[in-house]
């Protein structure tokens, strides 16, 4: 009975339950216990102290490891989970986890759900779970692009035939040439997720929401010059916001010196910095870290790196970014051999944001990069972010195992 079952799967079922990356997938959850350690060896001081703003920790020094433990956990075992669906149902789900990213986004100025962490207004809360809607958005903006852009030179078609005699046939024409119009959807779609997430003042996730549409549109071909153009004027707004606003020009100074103000905005960046020179070449040793002793805030969040550079030293960090340039380039080779264009978009968009996250973060806990409130992926405190991050990991799976097959359009 089981060979009969088997010989009447279709095609597309036989591939979808092909094998899936072995290295890509041992890179991930090697990376996953390496987090979950560091979690560990970086929290238990401030969990012991109870020191977290609105969080009880109730003096348990195992408090974050084990909630970490748990998220990862079921992170894993819905990594496997979504490996084993056809990607290709990922289609039909983009517009719905776009938009309930945008109604969960917007819930939060709800106040019977939003929460604030950090002082900003950027959390849901649902019973005992709570988790950032934005994280939701990214993947949400990923799959919507991705399979739009899949079908692009199937819904473009011939060239549409524009009224030169009027005024509005020859602009659409000039439009449809150089083509905007063939933007317009991306655009509404990426400034509607963009204007609920700058309403919420979250510039980190906006910077992320960017860069991962921008990687699956520039692998989908849209024209190099639609990127010049929009990095010219991100370029140039960025410019006109640090310069025209006092607390953007405070956190540049801070960035180029944290001792220009190290009773505020200086004092974690330049602790952070203390805890990479004190690791040295082979560090502390695992466990032994001293700015991990409530010196250095967000020690187990976003300037976990920095407890890792100080108990691994430079050789552990080294090896831990090997580790995720590994993953990364392991991403892209996916990317390249998979099955149809959809697989292909989806996996560069995932593999990218991961990327940008993870140079975001080293680069801002080691000062080559203004702060950005960036996490680092797989290793920073917070299980919805880690069984998402893992979630995608699965789709990347998923996508590898039909990469034996013949590619398709």
């Amino acid at each position: 009975m089981a060979r009969k079952a088997k010989r009447d799967l279709t095609i597309r079922q036989q591939l979808a339950r092909g094998p899936i990356d072995l290295p890509f997938l041992a890179l991930v959850m090697l990376l996953t216990a390496i987090g979950l350690i560091m979690v560990l060896s970086a929290s238990f001081a401030s969990a012991m102290y109870n020191m977290t703003a609105g969080i009880n920790t109730k003096g348990d020094p195992l408090y974050y490891f084990r909630r970490q433990a748990m998220f990862a956990a079921a992170g894993v075992v819905a990594m496997f989970i979504i490996s084993r669906i056809d990607y290709q149902h990922f289609r039909w789900m983009s517009v719905f986890v776009l938009g309930a990213s945008v109604v969960l986004m917007l819930m939060v100025f709800i106040p019977a759900f939003g929460r604030r962490g950090g002082g900003a207004l950027r959390w849901i809360q649902f019973g005992s779970l709570r988790f950032q809607p934005s994280e939701i958005a990214k993947v949400g903006v990923i799959l919507y692009f991705s399979a739009r852009l899949s079908k692009r030179n199937v819904q473009m078609g011939p060239p549409k035939k524009w009224n030169r005699r009027t005024l509005v046939g020859r602009i659409g024409e000039k439009l449809d040439n150089v083509g905007f119009l063939e933007l317009v959807p991306y655009g509404v779609a990426l400034g509607t997720v963009l204007g609920v997430i700058g309403l919420q003042k979250h510039m980190s996730a906006m910077i992320l929401v960017i860069v991962a549409a921008g990687s699956v549109l520039f692998a989908a071909g849209i024209r190099l010059y639609w990127f010049v153009g929009a990095g010219a004027g991100v370029a140039g707004l960025l410019w006109f916001i640090i310069t025209q606003t006092d607390y953007m020009k405070a956190r540049i100074e801070i960035w180029q010196n944290p001792l220009s103000d190290l009773q505020h905005g200086g004092y974690q960046p330049w602790q952070g910095r203390i805890a990479i020179g004190s690791g040295g070449l082979l560090g502390v040793g695992l466990g032994q870290s001293r700015q991990k002793y409530l010196f250095l805030p967000e020690e187990h969040n976003d300037y976990i790196f920095a407890i890792v550079c100080e108990e691994l030293g430079m050789v552990g960090a080294c090896v831990i970014i090997a580790l995720f340039a590994l993953l990364i380039i392991r991403g892209y080779w996916l990317a390249l051999h998979a099955h149809d264009r959809f697989g292909t978009l989806l996996v560069v968009g995932i593999t990218s944001l991961m990327a940008f996250q993870t140079f975001f973060n080293v680069g801002v806990v080691t000062g080559f990069l203004p702060p950005t409130g960036i996490s680092l992926p797989f290793f920073s405190y917070g299980g919805t972010a880690l069984m998402i991050t893992l979630a995608e990991m699965g789709m990347i799976l998923s996508v590898s195992r039909q990469i034996a097959a013949p590619k398709a359009e």
